[in-house]
């Protein structure tokens, strides 16, 4: 059965890939806009959390059209994902805006500058992070995943996101590998770390609501004595992103390594911003807002990678 799930889903993969950009991109919106219609359960989780965040400032309507609009956006997330990672880099890169790379890696930068580590969140298409290899070939881009339940779906899941050149380790088996990697030069680890973070997380207030949030990249950053950025990835027409690219974030002032809640916090704060830049471009349907649970043995909390 396993083999057999691959094997279909490969052929709608090879399928997607002979199809224009502009024309998955547009098929997805339209998926994604059923979707909103059909799946009360995640529609529902998404206007909650959207009312939440701003009910005081905007009305009922202006909520349901973010959240509709969402909904599109993720639809023509998933379809460009698979085909984004199927496009020869000469083609893809035409759609790709990147701001701001200058300021991770300055262009005097060689093959043994220093490690970084990315603050990631699912804006946008947020996969895109994966192809940075092909913006600074001089370093090693790495990051982590959790593996889908179905055997063939991530097999197949797994070689997409090999084709785009970035190192990618199971987050709860591959801990081992990303440690060895991170103690060598010219390393770029990047993390998503905008989803709930369970018990190992700090509790810290977002979007005006507190919850448990990641420190995995501020962990990372001052484990490894690297530079951190927050990488922000927008939409700005069918097919077509940008990708923006924070200054460091500091992690250490007047020779002292910064608080790990500090650096978190001035994360979040990105996060926030970019939020409230575009509303339609986060992922709205996962519960953010949980409850405090039991405090777990402290470790970092990433969830997953690009």
């Amino acid at each position: 059965m396993n083999n057999l799930i691959y094997w279909l889903g490969k052929a709608f993969v090879t399928f997607i890939s002979w199809l224009p950009l502009t024309i998955v991109a547009w098929v997805g919106r339209q998926v994604g806009a059923l979707i909103y219609f059909t799946d009360r359960r995640h529609r529902q989780v998404a206007l909650d959390n959207l009312t939440m965040c701003f009910g005081h400032e905007k009305s009922a309507a202006e909520i349901e059209a973010i959240a509709r609009e969402n909904f599109r956006r993720l639809g023509e997330n998933y379809a460009c994902t698979i085909k984004t990672y199927m496009m020869p880099w000469a083609q893809l890169q035409k759609r790709i805006e990147l701001v701001g790379m200058d300021l991770v890696v300055p262009r005097e930068t060689g093959p043994q500058a220093q490690s970084r580590i990315l603050a990631l969140g699912h804006f946008g298409l947020f996969e895109l992070c994966s192809h940075y290899t092909h913006f600074v070939p001089s370093f090693k881009l790495a990051s982590t995943y959790r593996a889908l339940r179905q055997p063939g779906l991530n097999r197949l899941m797994v070689e997409l996101r090999n084709r785009s050149g970035c190192n990618f380790y199971e987050r709860r088996f591959g801990g081992a590998e990303l440690l060895s990697m991170m103690t060598r030069t010219g390393s770029m680890l990047g993390l998503l770390c905008d989803q709930h973070a369970g018990s190992k997380g700090l509790r810290l207030p977002f979007l005006g609501h507190e919850c448990s949030v990641s420190t995995a990249p501020a962990i990372f950053a001052l484990r490894y004595r690297c530079p951190m950025h927050v990488a922000i990835c927008y939409r700005v027409g069918l097919g077509q992103w940008r990708i923006e690219n924070s200054p460091p974030i500091l992690t250490v002032v007047n020779g002292r390594r910064r608080p790990i809640e500090d650096v978190t916090r001035e994360v979040n704060l990105a996060f926030e911003a970019a939020v409230r830049r575009d509303p339609a471009n986060w992922f709205w349907v996962h519960k953010r807002w949980k409850p405090a649970e039991a405090k777990a043995p402290a470790e970092p909390a990433g969830e997953t990678g690009v």
